[in-house]
């Protein structure tokens, strides 16, 4: 066996998450073995931070969580948001400008943290009672932690290779963690791995020593960038692809299985 990771890292949806939308009594033991022992649990997701209270209670975690792809970092005992690398709104116009330019049937939504703003077409796949419909230039007056475009003429592969073509990585960092055609855009730089690197570095942890899971292309860089990288079975080919090492599915409590190696 190799030696115990000095830092834990997971990715919620499709990775931790079963399909059914909940965690098992497996999975809660470990991740409670693993904050037993002393080693830094960070939960890390695409999801917003008002979506993070159901997970604390699924989990039991109650430390920090990475949301946003990374753009906030969100106290679970507290709900107090921590840090927040938001997109700002002359980058954000910029940003719809091309993407609109590259996809014209593209509608927009962004995300605060706080409140959801989208176009009236903009229609999400889940339930957010707290959206505010708004036209596009309210869409982008307020910073925001992500901004979200969709479109039914490209899926979500589609779309953003259409995007990264005309958004550099300079003005913002585009990605995707879905099915259908959804585009996440965060501030540049911003990403699960620029977040997770942080976070190893004020725990003082190297790369080498962190393990992470995830199954999505937004968990691309950091299962790049991690010394013990996981993709589930059901996660997107190119997750799998840069990940150094492969895990059950979500439903079968992959992330489990392996964290049992070290923490059983």
């Amino acid at each position: 066996m190799s030696a115990r990771p000095k830092l834990v890292a997971t990715d919620l949806d499709g990775t931790l998450v079963r399909s059914d939308d909940t965690v098992s009594e497996r999975t809660r033991a470990v991740l409670a073995a693993v904050e037993e022992s002393g080693v830094p649990l960070v939960l890390i997701t695409g999801r917003p931070p008002r979506w993070m209270h159901m997970i604390g209670e699924q989990t039991g975690h109650t430390g920090v969580a990475l949301v946003a792809n990374g753009a906030a970092e969100y106290d679970l005992h507290t709900g107090e948001l921590l840090r927040t690398d938001p997109i700002f709104p002359d980058v954000a116009r910029e940003v719809v400008r091309r993407v609109k330019g590259a996809v014209p049937d593209a509608v927009f939504a962004g995300e605060t943290g706080v409140l959801f703003y989208r176009e009236e077409a903009y229609r999400s796949q889940f339930q957010t009672p707290d959206a505010r419909v708004v036209d596009l230039d309210e869409v982008t007056a307020k910073p925001l932690l992500k901004l979200l475009a969709r479109t039914p003429s490209l899926d979500a592969d589609e779309l953003l290779a259409a995007t990264v073509a005309v958004v550099p990585p300079e003005l913002a960092t585009l990605t995707h963690s879905s099915r259908d055609g959804l585009l996440e855009m965060s501030a540049a730089g911003v990403s699960k791995a620029s977040a997770l690197a942080r976070v190893a570095h004020e725990q003082g942890v190297d790369a080498e020593d962190v393990v992470v899971f995830g199954d999505m292309p937004n968990d691309i860089p950091m299962l790049s960038w991690a010394g013990r990288s996981y993709a589930v079975a059901n996660a997107h080919p190119e997750a799998r692809a840069a990940a150094k090492h492969s895990a059950p599915s979500n439903d079968e409590d992959g992330v489990a299985q392996v964290l049992e190696t070290w923490f059983g």
